[in-house]
């Protein structure tokens, strides 16, 4: 938890807001992984966001389901995103958080084939691998808080931040729980809905980062269908931090095979910095 816990701070007393850019591990495909990371810290990144992919993802939308398709297809794993998380960890100097689904956590390390008894269901095979890559949190997106105490039970053993979403449909009583149960930073998610490019910021977004101001003083990072640096710049002026995942899959998708694609993910990302800074 605690380079999370570091890179908020840092950005506080900065007066700084957080840039969360969003990539899939594996897209276009395993080897430009480390390097994505590398190239995304460079353009200014302070945090990064990597999916583990799955075949059956229930938050994302058109953009990030065929990153995750393409990844799987190119033989993306849970391990090997991992282990390519690890090869660029020795020159990471922010934070990475996975992304991924209850399934593939729970399976992890898991041979059916095999005649050692499982462990129950637990993500601890996968947390302890996580922390061992590098990685400093977990967003989980379907499992509800109401259900994550295995997770946080075991995050905390492993040293990493499982971090919840909040909606603009929770209301106050589940705010509250989403806020104390959430380390690192709370997840707001900005629509109902699907990840995706969206061409305006919902109205009703201020008002839902307020209710979760009066619950909380952890830090909130916004995600869901921030695609433009006018948006990213208008979101951080009431947040914490920017994240941003479909738009940059895009633009890497304009870029045009593994070179391409990184050169374009670290202009996507140089471009939401500036106007963050502005």
């Amino acid at each position: 938890m605690e380079p999370l816990r570091a890179a908020f701070e840092r950005l506080r007393r900065q007066r700084r807001k957080a840039l969360v850019p969003f990539i899939m591990g594996g897209d276009p495909d395993l080897r430009a992984t480390p390097a994505l990371l590398l190239a995304l810290q460079a353009a200014g990144a302070d945090v990064i966001e990597i999916g583990v992919p799955f075949s059956d993802p229930l938050a994302d939308g058109p953009v990030i389901q065929a990153a995750s398709a393409r990844a799987l297809a190119r033989g993306a794993t849970p391990a090997n995103v991992l282990r390519a998380i690890a090869s660029a960890a020795p020159r990471l100097r922010v934070p990475v958080v996975c992304l991924t689904y209850w399934n593939p956590v729970i399976q992890f390390g898991f041979n059916p084939g095999s005649r050692a008894r499982r462990a129950g269901g637990s993500p601890a095979r996968f947390l302890t691998a996580a922390k061992a890559s590098g990685v400093s949190g977990l967003i989980v997106p379907d499992l509800p808080v109401e259900e994550g105490d295995a997770l946080r039970r075991a995050a905390a053993r492993a040293g990493l931040a499982a971090v919840f979403l909040a909606a603009p449909t929770s209301p106050p009583q589940r705010l509250r729980r989403i806020a104390r149960a959430s380390e690192g930073f709370i997840y707001y998610v900005s629509v109902t809905g699907t990840t995706g490019m969206r061409a305006q910021v919902p109205p009703s977004l201020v008002q839902g980062i307020r209710q979760l101001r009066v619950v909380t003083t952890k830090p909130v990072c916004v995600g869901f269908g921030i695609s433009t640096p006018a948006q990213a710049a208008a979101v951080a002026r009431v947040t914490d931090g920017v994240i941003i995942g479909s738009a940059l899959i895009h633009a890497m998708q304009q870029g045009g095979g593994r070179a391409g694609a990184i050169r374009a993910a670290a202009r996507f990302v140089a471009r939401m910095r500036k106007a963050l800074d502005a």
